[in-house]
């Protein structure tokens, strides 16, 4: 098993990719603390999962509700090996009519609860002088997507913030890997609202003619996480069936 005595701490670990991300990891051999504001998919992973999940409330968007949850996690687990910060979320408008709270909502949540949790873990982590960060940005972030400039805005700032940690994050020496996915189009309850018509667009351009599934993230993410890549940081691996070529 690839994690075998483990811990890792996944956001957004109550359903969808993280939902996934959290089952390929205890399959692997490691704990998850799992964070959430769905406090019903945080008790539905302990309930199938038992000791090897232990869940969360937390809101990333506060900086002081993210130290006393990390802290909490390194009392609890004594280590902190892993964080995937995987939530997030959208809330799409053209630009010229998407309102300042749409910005900020996505923004906060996507960009600033990515900057809190790498920020709070990483204080453990140095300690440790390992550690491995995985932090979910989309393709949207890399190319743009119409009716989505806070999404892209964040995401594209989520990998500009991955880099950096990489370089900063070995300044002295330690071996802590940050890098990034960007999946493509993902069946998730985000994209269940795609009419039909741009759904077949999607897989039209796509080499590999489907949408992806949280397992072909979860899988790429739990690669960064391993010793697999031990030699790999500051990189963004695009999950996306070849859309982009």
């Amino acid at each position: 098993m690839k994690l075998q005595g483990m811990t890792a701490v996944v956001t957004g670990a109550g359903r969808g990719i993280g939902e996934k991300i959290t089952e390929l990891f205890i399959d692997n051999g490691a704990t998850v603390a799992g964070i959430d504001l769905d406090e019903d998919g945080l008790q539905a992973q302990q309930q199938k999962y038992g000791e090897k999940f232990i869940p969360f409330i937390c809101d990333i968007t506060k900086s002081g509700d993210v130290d006393k949850t990390v802290k909490s996690i390194a009392e609890k687990t004594l280590k902190i090996d892993i964080l995937v910060n995987n939530a997030g979320v959208t809330r799409d408008n053209l630009f010229v009519i998407m309102k300042e709270e749409e910005f900020d909502f996505v923004i906060n949540v996507n960009l600033k609860g990515t900057f809190l949790m790498s920020k709070a873990v990483a204080k453990i982590m140095r300690k440790q002088k390992t550690g491995s960060i995985i932090n979910i940005s989309s393709v949207v972030g890399v190319e743009g997507n119409v009716g989505q400039a806070n999404y892209a805005a964040s995401k594209a700032g989520v990998i500009g913030l991955t880099r950096t940690l990489a370089r900063e994050l070995t300044l002295k020496g330690e071996e802590i890997r940050v890098n990034a996915v960007a999946p493509g189009f993902i069946m998730t309850s985000m994209t269940e609202s795609l009419k039909d018509e741009y759904r077949s667009a999607i897989i039209g351009r796509s080499c590999i003619k489907r949408l992806g599934n949280p397992l072909d993230v979860a899988k790429t993410v739990l690669f960064l996480a391993s010793q697999d890549s031990s030699f790999i940081t500051g990189q963004v691996i695009r999950v996306d069936g070849g859309i982009s070529i």
